[in-house]
């Protein structure tokens, strides 16, 4: 018998989800009190729908049925249901079954599902996203199959699950499909769930960019203020589409700034795609409610000052009705497309047609970047300013570009990152054939996003999220300019395949401060090619197209000072491009003024720069995504190891349940478990770490207790000399320096005698925890960590022990599940890797070990997600194997990442 709190309505089970039109709907455990709805839903249902979910004629359901599909204990029985403006759309049930399908009278892993979907809502992937959700559910449940029982004539109900990508089985029995789904996720599961995704979540921002018409709601009569800017900007883009204004002062049919206005949304003539929300920020709810009813597809909100829980009011609503949000605070969307023609911001200059989509968090940075592109001569294919990013986010806008023909080069301006797991997942994918340029704001420890933003500042440290996105093929640069300067090289060039540099041009000075820029970026120069100041601009076409021919070049950097004549900057810009037309090398120009050449070579598609240092620190990103995407065309493997995965899932099951127990009686008592972080894991013991270790083929060096000289001793006899002494008071680990490790301890009496020192000096015995340890073979001692967070999931981590790691920070990092790529370049992107590999003629340890070590704790973490942290330190890396010291293991319930769950919206 199931007690109250087992039947509790499980919150967390609600979810938003993008279907596959772009509209969204919300996905939730059906109550009680959804009887009427139940019922409204049905009789909406065709007769023919009906037939294919019962088998039979059943025109509607009896009181009986309506219990019974609205009483729910949410472990054997679950119904969810999908709805869009509070109206049931479809739902979906299971019933746990035994194997031969009968109702279960004891525990039992399988469960029989059948699905309805109101025919006005068939062909949305609403199905597809509902298996997704009622298959996690029966997973955290307990269940482990699916069966279901399908007309022959249902071929869309029997495509929804052949298609899953789940394991499955079909037969025919009884005039019935019979489909049997193993619910484990599979690598083809995650990739259809993620391909649905990401052509829902584009397809939904594609309706806010490609919209057949627009309502500005807000727009004044007269000229200023941001409603009616952006009805004149609507105007002077020559947007395509329908345009309506919306002002609340007019009464009737009139007409605002050339287009018809109406007092409402709900008096206008048809139902548009995007109303830009231009009214002060308490009169959104109301606006939105009436664009909701009127069935508008999306909202740009350029209204401010919202509180976090008017913007969390908004989205809910908002999605409640199918709609997605850009904003609030927006600066608004372009689309140069010339089918389309949007701009739907207050900037009156439209930004020219080209290849660069655009992203930004704050207004004011978006301003700049439109207009430094503009300067520098380079166009826009779409722009997105998403202000506060309560439900659009940069996440949705990359699942767009990423199928976007018209945009080749990606720039975003970040200040948060809502999901930075999900964000690399769709970076990486995209980087492949698109490169992906990032600033991130708000980086340094202590500061934040600004007020209003929906995600908070991560906690996650700036370097491991810069280190992740560089794993996964993100240019990560510091400023808008450098942002500006690396887009437009790599909108109109082509990547080098390696790092040489030839460098040519009517001076020596500027070529060498070119030399010298490339040496400190990592490119390898070439010798300098100084043309004299007296050349012209067929010298330079001469050297340029030499240079690009050259075998022994992978780019081509020509500086140019001012011409003592007047040699038209045309001509020069005519000779570079006739040079470098058709080859597949980059080009690209220092020019120190000269007035218009910029422009010129901008017109060319050969990019300009005022400063040495910029135009290399560009060619340098390119050189570094190319490489990296040489690299991910062959990430390599996750070995395989022979491990004891049950035994580990053993332990920690039984771990887990202390961790709950251990939760509750620090909330009771008070004591240091209160935090959120410490009631959200607890350490295991030493043993239990180390067992869990050795299960995949992790060796702890043994360690032994030594409270007392004599057991010191007698510790050492077991173990064996020489032994180690060291204290492990949490002050003192890790901290040789003060005296509380004593190595290679020869014999009792020189143990006795460091005993008697060490407790001297540091303390009683009982504060310090003295304990003995067998040597380990000489080597690097490195640190090896893997920690959870919960919105990047498990990062694998590696550094030297001591002072590059603690006090320079000198640590790597790389995404779980690691694969063996991944480990050979996690260890040798330190700094300070060179010790591992020989310097100054010492004897590189065994680094093939190391990544094996690597790779084995990176397996267990993936294997089970109830471990939170895994840090081993110190691991001494030595000629020939590795040894681990100490190591530390911390786990949680219930587990705090999963990159396999349904799709679902970000919660606000």
């Amino acid at each position: 018998m199931r007690t109250e709190a087992e039947r509790a309505y499980p919150t967390h089970w609600e979810a938003d989800v993008v279907l596959r039109d772009g509209g969204t709907a919300r996905v939730r455990p059906i109550a009680p009190d959804d009887a009427d709805r139940l019922v409204a839903f049905y009789e909406m249902v065709s007769d023919e729908s009906k037939y294919y979910r019962f088998f039979a004629p059943y025109p509607r359901l009896s009181d009986r049925d309506v219990r019974r599909f609205t009483h729910h204990d949410y472990d054997d029985r679950v119904g969810l249901a999908a709805t869009v403006g509070g109206e049931f759309i479809a739902t979906v049930r299971y019933d746990r079954v035994d194997a031969e399908g009968r109702p279960a009278t004891s525990p039992a892993d399988v469960a029989e599902v059948a699905f309805l979907v109101r025919d006005d809502h068939q062909g949305r992937g609403v199905a597809s996203a509902m298996l997704e959700h009622i298959a996690a559910v029966a997973r955290e449940r307990g269940i482990r199959r699916f069966i279901a029982e399908v007309l022959p004539a249902n071929a869309r109900m029997i495509k929804v699950f052949t298609d899953a990508g789940y394991s499955a089985h079909r037969s025919f029995e009884d005039g019935a499909v019979r489909l049997t789904l193993d619910l484990e996720p599979t690598e083809q599961s995650l990739a259809v769930m993620h391909g649905r995704e990401q052509r829902a979540e584009g397809r939904s921002v594609q309706r806010l960019l490609a919209p057949a018409s627009v309502a500005v709601i807000g727009a004044s009569r007269t000229p200023g203020g941001a409603g009616r800017s952006v009805l004149d900007s609507l105007r002077d883009a020559g947007f395509t589409g329908r345009t309506y204004a919306v002002n609340a002062a007019l009464s009737g049919a009139a007409e605002l700034a050339g287009v018809p206005a109406y007092p409402r949304v709900g008096d206008l003539p048809e139902t548009v795609d995007l109303a830009v929300v231009a009214v002060p920020a308490a009169r959104v709810p109301e606006v939105a409610a009436d664009c909701g009813e009127r069935g508008v597809q999306g909202l740009v909100v350029l209204s401010a000052e919202f509180t976090r829980e008017a913007q969390r009011d908004l989205v809910r609503q908002a999605r409640a009705y199918g709609m997605r949000v850009i904003g609030p605070n927006a600066l608004g969307v372009v689309n140069t497309h010339p089918d389309v023609r949007l701009n739907a911001t207050p900037s009156p200059a439209s930004p020219a047609r080209g290849r660069i989509g655009l992203f930004t968090q704050s207004g004011a940075i978006g301003i700049a970047l439109l207009a430094g592109l503009h300067r520098r001569g380079s166009g826009l294919s779409t722009f997105v300013s998403a202000g506060n990013r309560a439900d659009v986010s940069g996440n949705d806008v990359l699942q767009f570009w990423d199928d976007d023909p018209d945009t080749d080069v990606v720039l975003m301006y970040l200040e948060s990152i809502g999901n930075p797991r999900k964000f690399t997942r769709i970076a990486r994918r995209i980087a492949v054939r698109k490169p992906l340029v990032v600033v991130k704001g708000a980086r340094h420890s202590g500061s934040a996003p600004p007020p209003g933003h929906a995600a908070p500042a991560s906690r996650t440290p700036d370097s491991t999220v810069s280190s992740l996105l560089r794993q996964a093929g993100v240019i990560t640069v510091d400023t808008v300019t450098e942002q500006i300067d690396t887009g437009i090289l790599l909108a109109s060039q082509p990547l080098p395949h390696g790092p040489r540099v030839a460098i040519l041009g009517n001076t020596e000075s500027l070529g060498l401060l070119t030399y010298d820029a490339s040496l400190t970026d990592g490119l390898r120069p070439l010798p300098t090619t100084d043309l004299t100041t007296a050349a012209t601009p067929a010298d330079f076409r001469r050297a340029v197209r030499e240079a690009v021919e050259d075998p022994q070049t992978d780019a081509v950097v020509v500086t140019v000072i001012p011409w003592v004549d007047d040699t038209p900057v045309a001509a020069l810009a005519d000779a570079v491009q006739e040079a470098a037309a058709g080859s597949v090398k980059p080009v690209a120009v220092v020019h120190l003024a000269i007035e218009g050449l910029e422009a010129a070579l901008a017109e060319r598609g050969i990019p300009a720069y005022p400063a040495a240092e910029r135009a290399v620190r560009a060619l340098a990103h390119a050189v570094r995504l190319a490489a990296w995407r040489r690299s991910a065309a062959s990430p390599g493997r996750v070995p395989e190891f022979d491990v004891d995965e049950s035994a580990a899932a053993e332990l920690l099951a039984r771990a887990t349940r202390q961790e709950h127990r251990g939760r509750e009686g620090a909330a009771r008592t008070g004591v240091p478990g209160a935090t959120p972080e410490v009631q959200r894991s607890i350490p295991l013991a030493a043993d239990d770490a180390s067992a869990l270790l050795g299960h995949y083929g992790i060796a702890v060096q043994p360690t032994l207790p030594a409270p007392t000289p004599d057991d010191a001793v007698a510790a050492a006899r077991r173990l064996g000399y020489p032994v180690a002494l060291k204290t492990t008071a949490p002050h003192l680990r890790h901290r040789a320096d003060l005296g509380g490790v004593r190595l290679d301890v020869p014999g009792k009496s020189e143990l006795r005698r460091a005993f008697a020192e060490v407790t001297g000096a540091l303390g009683s015995a009982g504060e310090l925890r003295p304990v003995v340890q067998a040597m380990a073979p000489r080597g690097v001692d490195t640190v090896v960590r893997a920690a959870v967070d919960q919105s990047i999931g498990a990062v694998l981590s590696f550094g030297l022990a001591g002072t590059p790691s603690e006090l320079l920070g000198d640590m790597a990092h790389r995404l779980v599940p690691a694969t063996d790529r991944d480990v050979a370049e996690l260890i040798r992107a330190i700094r300070s890797a060179p010790i591992l590999f020989g310097w100054r003629g010492a004897q590189p340890v065994d680094t093939g070990a190391l990544e094996e070590l690597l790779l084995r704790v990176s397996r267990l973490l993936d294997d089970h997600p109830e471990i939170v942290a895994v840090d081993l330190e110190p691991v001494v890396v030595a000629p020939h194997g590795v040894t681990v010291l100490s190591a530390a293991v911390r786990v949680a319930e219930p587990p705090v990442r999963d990159d396999s769950g349904p799709r679902r919206l970000p919660a606000y």
